[in-house]
């Protein structure tokens, strides 16, 4: 957080059985917990100050790219923040009082106060926000299965989106997730992402899908919150992106979408990143001259990087 607002998220299964999907070995239809998931994202991003810029959810574990919203989380009232936390969360009785102004004692004000700085922090930290994610759909799975034990492989996976050029790749690699395993053949076909559900939106003249963060363009106005590029050429570079994937090389193009200039990408380390994102166990992602920032900000002295610049 330190370093970047942007991360690219893992969770996958533990068990054989699957997340989501039917298995074929035993026949069985776990289709209905991709809407586990999707909802349970949905409910979250209400609760939480960490806006979902994408994902996809697969048939034995899930993607999202995030953004962390310190400044907004920093910026709400006690009062707001107690109406976020309850949306999701049973309220303690002391906090319950204090919202019907019953307290008597500086001390129980104090002790509210502290409640509620500690539900504040939590607004904008994604271990929470993964955990109470996974914790919800591992009980509910473990409930249906009749089991008990870990759901989850480990703790989610993470990697910093260092810059634009990285959050763009790791948006389309998680958009393009259903297509590049062979389970969709375009973009608007992949079910449980957020490429559908944004082109679906705007089918239906909405300016963005439900729970997802909207798009700004290259935007100067510092009140706007939202990814910074234009939604259609980000559509165009999926699209681009994902003919590629079809034809099972990396040709160069000559209708090479704008945003591909923009963000100063060749063609080939655009889909080297959009292709390979997990093989290479890097915790960050983005150009070299953002290691030495990232370094720095870490005081650490070796960082995994995923180059985005060659």
């Amino acid at each position: 957080m330190d370093v970047t607002p942007y991360y690219h998220c893992v969770s996958r299964c533990v068990r054989r059985s699957f997340l989501c999907g039917i298995d074929p070995l035993t026949e069985q239809n776990y289709e209905h917990r991709r809407d586990w998931i999707k909802q349970k994202i949905y409910t979250l991003s209400q609760v939480y100050c960490i806006d979902i810029c994408a994902y996809a959810i697969m048939s034995n574990h899930y993607h999202l790219v995030v953004h962390i919203n310190q400044d907004k989380a920093l910026a709400l009232s006690n009062h707001e923040v107690v109406e976020r936390w309850r949306q999701d969360h049973k309220l303690p009785g002391l906090i319950m009082r204090w919202l019907a102004g019953q307290l008597i004692s500086r001390a129980e004000t104090e002790a509210c106060v502290s409640i509620i700085d500690s539900w504040r922090s939590r607004l904008w930290n994604l271990s929470w926000f993964m955990k109470e994610l996974n914790y919800d759909i591992a009980c509910q799975a473990n409930r249906e299965d009749e089991c008990r034990g870990h759901f989850w492989e480990s703790r989610f996976k993470s990697q910093a989106l260092l810059d634009e050029q990285a959050l763009a790749a790791a948006m389309a690699y998680v958009d393009l997730n259903p297509l590049r395993v062979g389970v969709a053949t375009t973009p608007e076909t992949s079910e449980f992402t957020s490429i559908q559900a944004r082109l679906e939106a705007l089918n239906h003249q909405q300016e963005t899908a439900p729970c997802l963060h909207p798009f700004i363009g290259n935007s100067t106005d510092e009140k706007l919150d939202g990814i910074p590029f234009r939604l259609m050429d980000y559509i165009e570079l999926v699209d681009w992106t994902a003919r590629q994937y079809r034809e099972n090389k990396a040709s160069l193009n000559s209708a090479t979408p704008p945003i591909l200039q923009r963000l100063n990408l060749t063609q080939l380390n655009w889909l080297k990143a959009c292709t390979e994102l997990e093989k290479h166990r890097s915790s960050a992602v983005g150009c070299m001259q953002d290691l030495r920032i990232v370094r720095h900000a870490l005081n650490k002295k070796r960082i995994h990087l995923f180059r985005m610049d060659g």
